[in-house]
């Protein structure tokens, strides 16, 4: 992790207080966002972004705070805008699980689970049945080592393909993020959303 583009919560509180042009960008799934996020947030998902990065690169006006539940989305974002080309973008290090443990102010929505324990459940969920599967249907338990070969392979790359795919079920769309409406404040100063 490179910690200069890596800021903690009082960090970044102080940035969003002293700039009122600094554009919030959570990049976790809309129902993610539903449940907490920062006031003043955009919500444009982390799929969204590899969608519309170079329209961001090109319309981008001002410091960019990047965030996701725990860091790892916002990294990702923050890698793919930089060798596009914008720089001027940090990551709040821990993402909302440090901001809301630091007591910071969040806008609250239905609760849902994040997407990060949605990958748990449904991974150790595999694991198990596949398991217990073994017990009736030899062979079975290779399924469990292949959620667990792929458990493997995105903690060394930091990307889950389990991830992306639930990112994409109904539950997690939520009401959906207005990606039009999110696009046009990164180009706009002054910035002001709920």
């Amino acid at each position: 992790m490179n910690t200069d583009s890596h800021i903690d919560p009082a960090t970044a509180r102080a940035l969003i207080a002293a700039n009122q042009d600094v554009l919030v960008v959570d990049v976790r799934t809309p129902a993610e966002f539903e449940t907490a996020h920062i006031s003043g947030a955009i919500n444009l998902p982390l799929d969204q972004v590899d969608i519309h990065l170079r329209r961001i690169v090109t319309d981008a006006g001002g410091r960019m705070l990047l965030i996701c539940q725990s860091g790892g989305r916002a990294t990702q974002a923050h890698r793919k805008l930089c060798d596009a080309g914008l720089p001027d973008a940090v990551v709040l290090a821990g993402g909302m699980n440090a901001w809301i443990a630091s007591g910071a102010p969040v806008v609250r929505g239905r609760q849902r689970w994040s997407l990060e324990r949605q990958v748990r459940v449904v991974a150790g969920g595999i694991v198990l049945a596949s398991i217990v599967a073994d017990l009736w249907l030899p062979g079975a338990r290779f399924a469990g080592a292949f959620v667990g070969a792929g458990l493997v392979f995105a903690g060394l790359t930091d990307t889950c393909a389990m991830g992306m795919l639930l990112a994409r079920l109904p539950y997690n769309r939520g009401t959906g993020a207005d990606v039009d409406a999110a696009l046009a404040c990164v180009r706009r100063p002054g910035r002001t959303t709920a």
